[in-house]
């Protein structure tokens, strides 16, 4: 069974090749534009994604219509994933950030391979200790840290989840992403612009200075690496 693309997913690439072999049977490869909503609050829960790029964001919608993201997946995840298995409905709006491709299976086929697939049970807990470990320090971060600080830790967030350093992010966007007002997302970008880090033209962010910017990121862009807490976790092979 051809797997070709379905490794560029860090999840499903950690998988025991045979179980990803007899999975594959039963993914299949789909191109999901921009702006796409995989499910919204209250929606059932009937597939699992895992990019293969591109990047979605999970979004908390406030009884006022606001929406404030809680967390990013990239092709280091899976959305839905960390919800396990049973009949479960969305918590979260789950909207692309970043189109791409993606691995897509039904919750049904998952549920299957869940049980008769050591592989899959395994990474499953793992991924979810991963998404506990990450939310636990980004609470952290969002109540110490300055958001000029974490701005530069998103951006690069951003970028190694994706799998490019230009991504389209709007002040909107980064405004919901930090929970600030966009006029000081246009003052912290215009900086980080003035010292040549970052390109920001058209909602188009590029990353000029890697290591500049990690300097100005705080601790836990190091702490929540998902290569580091995969690694911890067991999920790199």
């Amino acid at each position: 069974m051809d797997m070709t693309g379905h490794q560029n997913n860090a999840l499903l690439a950690s998988l025991p090749p045979e179980t990803l072999a007899a999975m594959a049977q039963d993914l299949h490869q789909q191109m999901v534009t921009h702006g796409a909503v995989l499910y919204e609050p209250g929606d059932k829960v009937t597939n699992i994604y895992f990019p293969q790029s591109g990047l979605v964001s999970l979004l908390i919608v406030t009884q006022g219509g606001d929406n404030i993201e809680a967390a990013t997946v990239g092709r280091e995840g899976g959305v839905g994933l960390q919800r396990g298995c049973g009949e479960r409905r969305a918590f979260t709006r789950a909207l692309t950030q970043i189109g791409g491709r993606f691995s897509v299976i039904s919750t049904r086929r998952l549920e299957h391979y869940h049980r008769d697939h050591v592989g899959v049970r395994d990474m499953m807990e793992r991924y979810g200790e991963l998404r506990l470990a990450e939310a636990q320090q980004l609470t952290a971060c969002n109540a110490a840290h300055d958001a000029s600080s974490r701005l530069a830790r998103r951006l690069l967030q951003c970028a190694d989840r994706s799998g490019s350093d230009t991504v389209p992010l709007t002040q909107e966007l980064l405004a919901q992403m930090l929970v600030v007002r966009r006029t000081t997302v246009t003052l912290m970008a215009q900086e980080l612009q003035r010292l040549e880090l970052i390109k920001y033209s058209r909602g188009r962010i590029t990353i000029l200075d890697r290591a500049g910017l990690m300097t100005r990121a705080c601790e836990c862009y190091h702490v929540v690496r998902h290569d580091k807490l995969a690694h911890l976790l067991g999920l790199n092979r």
